[in-house]
């Protein structure tokens, strides 16, 4: 659950920090009332792409960081452990813009890749537009969801490792067959 967004020099926004509640939370008003700037200033911060003119006139750089409480059980905890990330109840995601248009991002304070900054984001929030629909969409997140929703973890882990042992062994065998060929061309010599 997101629990906080800060945002610093972004467009219009000098300063903002925003703290949420439990539940659904939903953006609404007029037209031009900055509901794009608070969802780009998000997508930035969940890796999205970074385009120079987030930055605020007259600033170096822009920064967003949003902090998200979760569960012990949630994937983007497991997706940080496989990365080699520290992550408890808490993530932090933060992005630095320059006004070059060169951008940082960080994990819990650690650098980290833009890459790997989306697919944590991916996993954190849903965002609906009147015609985009992500997330649930993307065909490499339905295995993800399915293992960590109705799959105990200790069954996940041991299929894992079965899956990578056949993995190497089907890469032993191609080798071994590769190996008897080159043996079978070399024999009349």
């Amino acid at each position: 659950m997101l629990t906080a967004l800060s945002i610093r020099d972004v467009v219009l926004i000098d300063r903002l920090d925003l703290s949420f509640g439990p539940g659904l939370t939903v953006l609404t008003g007029e037209t031009g009332a900055g509901k794009s700037i608070l969802l780009d200033s998000l997508g930035l911060a969940l890796g999205m792409r970074a385009e120079s003119g987030l930055v605020r006139a007259g600033c170096e750089q822009a920064s967003v960081a949003a902090c998200f409480s979760l569960s012990v059980d949630h994937p983007a905890l497991a997706l940080l452990t496989a990365q080699g990330l520290e992550g408890e109840d808490e993530i932090v995601l933060r992005r630095v813009l320059t006004k070059d248009g060169r951008s940082r991002a960080f994990v819990n304070d650690q650098p980290a890749g833009v890459a790997l900054l989306r697919r944590i984001g991916a996993l954190l929030v849903e965002v609906q537009g009147q015609h985009e629909q992500m997330g649930l969409a993307d065909p490499a997140s339905h295995a993800m969801f399915l293992d960590v929703f109705g799959v105990p973890a200790d069954f996940r882990d041991t299929v894992a490792g079965a899956w990578g042992a056949w993995r190497q062994a089907v890469f032993q065998l191609n080798a071994a067959r590769v190996a008897i060929e080159s043996a079978r061309r070399d024999e009349d010599w």
